[in-house]
């Protein structure tokens, strides 16, 4: 597999790939590339609706000629506890950030996200998020919000009074549970627009029907998390037999059994 940065007609490829909704492991299984060189190629260059093979280029260019030993700076100077190689780290969060870009997160968020994932304490204040990073407070600030409303993060105050941002164990289960509580509301709306357009029109059996699913998907993620939230406190080491931890299978078959509400 080749290494080294991508070539201006490879990019041309990724370009027409992306023009023919190729997805990413296609395109890199054409070029043989990683996946994950393509989709941080076409995330950090606009998405794939906006990708531009030359601008890409271009713009991968500058960045090689700002960058230099003397003037480094961002994550990947900062110096790495355990013994870790920096530069390995560096291209680590760059890796995940792309992966939560792609997930649906904006490029700061997912910047700052990958920063709390990636920082040990698991959490930082705000000056030490927008010092890390090479950005604006306010740049963070915005980040931290929409993170918040997510239950990605959470707020704490330390001995000075300041606020810290964390990120621990619960933190997938709060934010499974709050997309499955999202479901609710949609589920909600829906029922109410059955009884606005007529429970007997077609209008309203398509809308019953998306309350419907979506409350059994609601259901059936509330159950698994609540029965795979033990998974998060459970250390490396334990294995799938062990009675701590709920076995995929059984975690499975309740979450596909689970009641629906209203159905």
């Amino acid at each position: 597999m080749p290494g080294g940065r991508l070539t201006q007609q490879e990019r041309r490829q990724i370009a027409l790939g992306l023009a023919d909704s190729l997805p990413y492991a296609e395109i890199a299984r054409r070029l043989d590339r990683p996946t994950s060189t393509i989709t941080r190629e076409v995330m950090r260059n606009g998405g794939p609706t906006a990708y531009r093979a030359d601008l890409a280029h271009r713009a991968t260019e500058r960045r090689a000629h700002r960058r230099g030993p003397a003037s480094s700076r961002g994550p990947e100077s900062v110096p790495q506890p355990h013994g870790r190689d920096a530069e390995a780290v560096a291209e680590y969060e760059e890796t995940l950030t792309t992966a939560l870009m792609a997930s649906g997160l904006t490029k700061m968020t997912a910047r700052v996200l990958t920063c709390l994932f990636t920082t040990d304490a698991g959490s930082l204040t705000a000056s030490q998020l927008a010092q890390r990073l090479q950005v604006s407070p306010a740049s963070v600030s915005k980040a931290i919000t929409f993170l918040e409303s997510q239950s990605l993060v959470r707020r704490e105050r330390d001995e000075r009074r300041r606020d810290r941002y964390v990120v621990d164990d619960e933190l997938f289960y709060q934010a499974t549970i709050a997309s499955a509580r999202s479901n609710d509301q949609l589920v909600e709306t829906a029922r109410q627009g059955v009884a606005v357009l007529g429970p007997h029109t077609p209008a309203a059996a398509r809308l019953e029907n998306i309350a419907r699913f979506l409350d059994f998907i609601s259901e059936s993620i509330t159950r698994a998390a609540e029965q795979a939230r033990e998974v998060l406190h459970t250390g490396p080491g334990t294995t799938s037999n062990d009675p701590a931890r709920p076995s995929p299978d059984h975690a499975w078959t309740a979450a596909s059994t689970a009641p629906t509400r209203g159905r």
